[in-house]
């Protein structure tokens, strides 16, 4: 065994264990569990079948008793997630995405702390509400085209909690758990946050400054930002001096003026790639929802606007522009060029959420309590993480229609196929079951007398203000209006 495969194996069977100790409840269920997730074959259907998986030894009853009464200790797990190997960019930079993605109940009257999540229905440009539990993820992402990330946190969205507020404390306690476990050091690159729309850039890069951390968010086409403040000429009239510049309108590029910098890339699938660079740009900020209760004078958060523009697109649509926000200033070439690839490797943790949610069966089960779901998450993120840890170690066990494929470039889905072999090579923490008698249960026929309460759904917001409905506690009576 080579010395770069024997560490590979190592660093899987340390991790192993470091799962176990996390686990300080129902351990050998949930353990078990963990391995069946990762050893049965094809797409997880139901939890029931991962009961008949040779991985795990108990019944179905312990199972579920695993997920309901179960205890993880997830700070432990969260630090053993931040001392693994991280992906790394061609600078040595960690690159971190930060999306929701949301397990949808829209029949589960009974299961609490439900919101609204935001959908894409099947027309064009359709949205939809539906009931479910937001979980915001936080991955690192690797450079070039692949499927894998590494997942570092996941935190679900309690109804009525402000967006930007969770995510500055996610990135804040992922970047802190980074720095403690040595991954990052002084005089390293800073680390960069990669955000889709939807999240307010220059609050987040606001509300994290002092950390080591740049922001990159995409912001929409018809936003409007200030120039920097001109330089104070005086006036005989007096009066309040300027306190921002001229507008920049993203839709008039009469207003856009000089850029800082502009690069040229040919790429394969978009063709020749163009990006804009306009330095020391701010929103205009004024006092109402997030900053209603803001003390002092509003800042003034300067940041690059870049604007990328490609030939066409691989699906055909419309080539449209995106507009990119950098929390840094005085952007060369090189920085450019470096936010506008990383902004498009963010795309790479949907594919994440597509294996958790098409492969691992991530939003399978019909759980009632959120607190199972969180632990049924975080199994599924642990269950992830043992895959991209035994990257290196996976043989391809191909079908007879596909293609060889070096280990390098083996799909987690694939290393799931050969994950069984793996497994038997290293030791199991979890502990042989105890012989037990199945309970009486309740008598056939009896009816259930106490019925399940029904909960209200609310809305997540990025204004922290909580919008909710009533349930309807009685079956076959129609929703009243609210308002």
């Amino acid at each position: 065994m080579t010395g770069g495969r024997s560490e590979s194996l190592r660093l899987f069977s340390r991790f192993r264990s470091d799962f176990y100790a996390c686990l300080t409840g129902r351990s050998d269920a949930l353990f078990e569990l963990t391995d069946a997730l990762l050893c049965t074959e094809g797409p997880v259907k139901t939890l029931v079948d991962l009961a008949l998986a040779p991985e795990h030894r108990r019944g179905h009853g312990a199972l579920y008793g695993g997920l309901n009464q179960g205890r993880i200790d997830f700070d432990r797990l969260r630090r053993a997630l931040a001392g693994l190997p991280l992906p790394r960019a061609a600078d040595g930079r960690l690159v971190l995405a930060v999306d929701v993605s949301p397990w949808l109940r829209p029949d589960a009257a009974t299961c609490p702390d439900r919101s609204f999540c935001h959908t894409y229905g099947r027309g064009q440009n359709e949205h939809r509400m539906i009931p479910g539990w937001p979980y915001s993820v936080v991955a690192a992402l690797e450079t070039g085209r692949t499927s894998w990330t590494a997942v570092l946190d996941a935190v679900r969205l309690e109804p009525g909690a402000d967006v930007a507020a969770v995510t500055t404390a996610q990135i804040r306690e992922v970047t802190e758990r980074i720095i403690a476990a040595g991954q990052w050091q002084k005089g390293d690159p800073e680390i960069l946050v990669v955000l889709d729309s939807g999240y307010d850039a220059p609050r987040i890069a606001h509300l994290l400054a002092g950390l080591p951390v740049q922001i990159l968010g995409r912001l929409r086409s018809d936003r409007v930002m200030r120039r920097s403040t001109p330089p104070r000429v005086y006036d005989p009239k007096g009066g309040r001096p300027p306190k921002h510049g001229g507008e920049f309108v993203f839709g008039d590029p009469a207003t856009w003026g000089t850029e800082q910098a502009v690069t040229t890339t040919d790429t394969r699938l978009y063709g020749k790639a163009t990006a804009q660079a306009w330095d020391r740009l701010h929103p205009r900020l004024t006092r109402r929802a997030a900053w209603l209760d803001h003390d002092g004078p509003l800042p003034i958060i300067e940041g690059t606007v870049i604007r990328l523009a490609v030939e066409k697109l691989p699906s055909g649509g419309v080539n449209k522009p995106v507009w990119l926000w950098w929390s840094a200033t005085a952007a060369t070439s090189q920085d450019v060029d470096r936010c506008w690839q990383s902004f498009l490797r963010r795309f790479d943790i949907e594919h994440t959420f597509r294996l958790f949610k098409q492969t691992l069966g991530w939003t399978k089960p019909r759980l009632r309590d959120s607190a199972a779901a969180d632990r049924w998450t975080w199994l599924v993120i642990a269950a992830h993480t043992q895959l991209r840890l035994a990257r290196p170690l996976a043989t391809d066990i191909r079908r007879p229609w596909e293609r060889p494929t070096p280990p390098s470039k083996l799909t987690p889905a694939r290393v799931r196929r050969g994950f069984r072999n793996l497994c038997a090579k290293t030791p199991s923490p979890a502990r042989a079951p105890k012989p037990s008698q199945p309970g009486p249960g309740r008598p056939p026929g009896s009816k259930n007398r106490r019925s399940a309460t029904r909960h209200d759904v609310g809305r997540v917001l990025a204004t922290g203000q909580a919008y909710s409905r009533p349930a309807h506690h009685k079956v076959g009576t129609k929703p009243r209006r609210v308002g």
